[in-house]
């Protein structure tokens, strides 16, 4: 594999301060989409890790949401959940609060504060594939893990 970038070296850092024996992947192409990476790892959609930053409407926090690749968040009710409106966050907000760009958000290796949630039909699958920290890396984990890493809250996304 290719020299890895700062961002992906952010991840690899936490997968070995775990003793995870998971690597990072480099894909062909881009998977920007999680079923461009779906395809290219010849799995289901719903087993993508989409990593999704929403910031909060009043207080202006950000919200980190590991979502399956099958689902899409339905704001307002996620937003009661948490206990905030939920905003749409742009390429500048994610970047500050999770050094990542958009396109290559990693659940693991943020670099700000950010509170992490984990759509709950995740825990459905045994094998999972999230970014890590580049549009064409990604690596294996389970929701179990990304729990135990990150202290993710369960939501129902849905």
């Amino acid at each position: 594999m290719t020299e890895l970038s700062k961002s992906e070296q952010r991840v690899e850092a936490v997968l070995r301060a775990h003793k995870l024996k998971t690597d990072i992947v480099r894909l062909d192409d881009n998977a920007h989409t999680a079923q461009q990476a779906a395809d290219a790892l010849g799995i289901e959609v719903a087993q993508i890790v989409k990593s999704l930053v929403f910031r909060g409407a009043e207080s202006d926090k950000a919200y980190l949401l590991f979502v399956s690749g099958a689902n899409r968040v339905h704001e307002k009710r996620a937003g009661r959940l948490i206990g905030e409106k939920l905003g749409r966050a742009d390429a500048d907000f994610v970047r500050e609060h999770t050094g990542f760009a958009i396109g290559g958000v990693s659940p693991l290796g943020a670099t700000g504060q950010v509170d992490i949630f984990i759509d709950e039909t995740l825990f459905a699958y045994d094998e999972l594939w999230a970014a890590a920290g580049h549009p064409k890396s990604v690596f294996q984990t389970s929701a179990n893990e990304l729990v135990t890493l990150t202290g993710a809250k369960s939501l129902n996304v849905l």
